[in-house]
Protein backbone atom coordinates (compact mmCIF):
# COMPACT_ATOMS: atom_id res chain seq x y z
CA UNK A 1 0.00 0.00 0.00
CA UNK A 2 1.45 3.47 -1.27
CA UNK A 3 1.57 6.51 1.39
CA UNK A 4 -0.31 9.58 -0.64
CA UNK A 5 1.53 11.86 1.33
CA UNK A 6 5.11 10.22 0.41
CA UNK A 7 4.85 7.32 -2.00
CA UNK A 8 6.15 4.86 0.37
CA UNK A 9 5.14 1.11 0.11
CA UNK A 10 5.69 0.24 3.60
CA UNK A 11 3.15 0.89 6.35
CA UNK A 12 1.48 -0.83 9.43
CA UNK A 13 -1.86 -1.35 10.19
CA UNK A 14 -2.99 0.40 13.22
CA UNK A 15 -6.71 -0.78 13.65
CA UNK A 16 -8.67 -3.37 11.43
CA UNK A 17 -12.92 -3.33 11.26
CA UNK A 18 -15.60 -4.77 9.73
CA UNK A 19 -17.83 -3.16 7.56
CA UNK A 20 -20.86 -4.82 7.26
CA UNK A 21 -23.28 -2.78 5.06
CA UNK A 22 -20.39 -3.32 2.20
CA UNK A 23 -19.10 -6.83 3.49
CA UNK A 24 -15.38 -5.33 3.39
CA UNK A 25 -12.77 -4.43 5.73
CA UNK A 26 -11.51 -1.23 6.60
CA UNK A 27 -7.44 -0.62 7.99
CA UNK A 28 -6.13 2.31 9.43
CA UNK A 29 -2.48 2.59 8.39
CA UNK A 30 0.60 4.35 9.88
CA UNK A 31 3.09 5.25 6.78
CA UNK A 32 6.60 3.91 8.28
CA UNK A 33 8.52 7.27 6.34
CA UNK A 34 6.29 9.93 7.61
CA UNK A 35 4.00 8.94 9.89
CA UNK A 36 1.34 10.02 7.77
CA UNK A 37 -2.47 8.16 9.24
CA UNK A 38 -4.74 6.76 5.90
CA UNK A 39 -7.33 4.40 5.68
CA UNK A 40 -7.95 1.65 2.83
CA UNK A 41 -10.31 -0.76 2.44
CA UNK A 42 -10.06 -4.32 1.28
CA UNK A 43 -13.20 -5.71 -0.15
CA UNK A 44 -13.83 -9.73 -1.74
CA UNK A 45 -13.37 -9.49 -5.86
CA UNK A 46 -15.93 -11.59 -7.30
CA UNK A 47 -15.72 -12.99 -10.62
CA UNK A 48 -17.85 -11.15 -13.15
CA UNK A 49 -21.13 -11.68 -13.90
CA UNK A 50 -22.19 -11.69 -17.21
CA UNK A 51 -25.82 -10.45 -18.20
CA UNK A 52 -27.80 -12.47 -21.12
CA UNK A 53 -30.28 -9.75 -22.33
CA UNK A 54 -33.42 -10.64 -24.21
CA UNK A 55 -31.72 -10.56 -27.55
CA UNK A 56 -29.06 -12.56 -27.01
CA UNK A 57 -26.43 -10.77 -26.58
CA UNK A 58 -24.09 -10.40 -23.27
CA UNK A 59 -22.58 -7.94 -21.04
CA UNK A 60 -20.73 -7.37 -17.77
CA UNK A 61 -22.94 -6.96 -14.92
CA UNK A 62 -23.05 -3.39 -13.82
CA UNK A 63 -24.99 -2.19 -10.88
CA UNK A 64 -25.25 1.09 -11.57
CA UNK A 65 -27.77 0.26 -14.01
CA UNK A 66 -29.99 -1.31 -11.34
CA UNK A 67 -29.55 1.98 -9.10
CA UNK A 68 -30.56 4.24 -11.80
CA UNK A 69 -33.71 2.14 -13.04
CA UNK A 70 -34.55 1.63 -9.19
CA UNK A 71 -34.28 5.61 -8.69
CA UNK A 72 -36.33 6.38 -11.97
CA UNK A 73 -39.07 4.12 -10.42
CA UNK A 74 -38.17 5.84 -7.13
CA UNK A 75 -38.49 9.19 -8.10
CA UNK A 76 -40.94 12.05 -6.19
CA UNK A 77 -41.36 8.78 -3.84
CA UNK A 78 -40.08 8.83 -0.03
CA UNK A 79 -37.59 6.20 -0.58
CA UNK A 80 -33.93 7.19 0.70
CA UNK A 81 -30.94 6.68 -1.34
CA UNK A 82 -29.70 4.71 1.61
CA UNK A 83 -32.69 2.25 0.95
CA UNK A 84 -31.67 1.88 -2.62
CA UNK A 85 -28.05 1.17 -1.83
CA UNK A 86 -29.07 -1.36 0.44
CA UNK A 87 -31.44 -3.07 -2.04
CA UNK A 88 -28.89 -3.37 -4.47
CA UNK A 89 -26.42 -4.43 -2.19
CA UNK A 90 -28.33 -7.28 -1.46
CA UNK A 91 -29.41 -8.37 -4.87
CA UNK A 92 -25.96 -7.72 -6.16
CA UNK A 93 -24.96 -9.97 -2.92
CA UNK A 94 -27.95 -12.64 -4.24
CA UNK A 95 -26.63 -12.95 -7.87
CA UNK A 96 -22.49 -13.64 -6.61
CA UNK A 97 -24.23 -15.93 -4.04
CA UNK A 98 -25.91 -18.04 -6.98
CA UNK A 99 -22.61 -18.85 -8.56
CA UNK A 100 -23.84 -18.72 -11.72
CA UNK A 101 -21.20 -17.10 -14.67
CA UNK A 102 -24.35 -15.80 -16.95
CA UNK A 103 -27.41 -14.92 -15.78
CA UNK A 104 -30.78 -13.79 -17.92
CA UNK A 105 -31.87 -9.87 -17.27
CA UNK A 106 -35.07 -11.18 -17.00
CA UNK A 107 -34.03 -12.65 -13.75
CA UNK A 108 -32.49 -9.75 -12.60
CA UNK A 109 -35.69 -8.06 -12.88
CA UNK A 110 -38.09 -10.37 -10.95
CA UNK A 111 -35.28 -9.84 -8.41
CA UNK A 112 -35.75 -6.06 -8.75
CA UNK A 113 -39.46 -5.91 -8.93
CA UNK A 114 -39.94 -8.62 -6.17
CA UNK A 115 -37.61 -6.06 -3.57
CA UNK A 116 -40.06 -2.80 -4.46
CA UNK A 117 -42.84 -4.88 -4.18
CA UNK A 118 -41.95 -4.67 -0.40
CA UNK A 119 -40.51 -1.33 -0.33
CA UNK A 120 -42.63 0.98 -2.33
CA UNK A 121 -45.81 -0.15 -4.42
CA UNK A 122 -45.98 2.97 -6.71
CA UNK A 123 -42.22 2.81 -7.88
CA UNK A 124 -42.91 -1.22 -8.03
CA UNK A 125 -45.91 -0.07 -10.81
CA UNK A 126 -43.39 1.90 -11.99
CA UNK A 127 -40.89 -0.16 -12.45
CA UNK A 128 -42.82 -3.45 -13.72
CA UNK A 129 -44.87 -1.04 -16.34
CA UNK A 130 -41.37 -0.51 -17.89
CA UNK A 131 -39.98 -3.76 -17.30
CA UNK A 132 -42.79 -6.42 -18.96
CA UNK A 133 -43.91 -3.69 -21.30
CA UNK A 134 -47.50 -3.86 -20.55
CA UNK A 135 -49.39 -3.68 -24.40
CA UNK A 136 -52.60 -2.25 -23.29
CA UNK A 137 -54.64 -1.13 -19.69
CA UNK A 138 -55.49 -4.86 -19.24
CA UNK A 139 -52.22 -6.49 -18.48
CA UNK A 140 -51.62 -3.07 -16.34
CA UNK A 141 -55.08 -3.49 -14.24
CA UNK A 142 -53.88 -7.31 -13.75
CA UNK A 143 -50.57 -6.62 -12.51
CA UNK A 144 -52.31 -4.08 -10.13
CA UNK A 145 -54.76 -6.58 -9.28
CA UNK A 146 -52.11 -8.74 -8.09
CA UNK A 147 -51.00 -6.19 -5.60
CA UNK A 148 -54.99 -5.85 -4.06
Amino acid sequence: MHCQKCGCEESKVIDSRMVEETNSIRRRRECFNCKNRFTTYERIEYTPIIIVKRNGMRQQFDRDKIINGILRACEKRPVSIDVIEKTVDEIELELNNSMKKEIESTKIGDIVIEKLKNIDEIAYVRFASVYRQFKDIDEFKKELNKLL
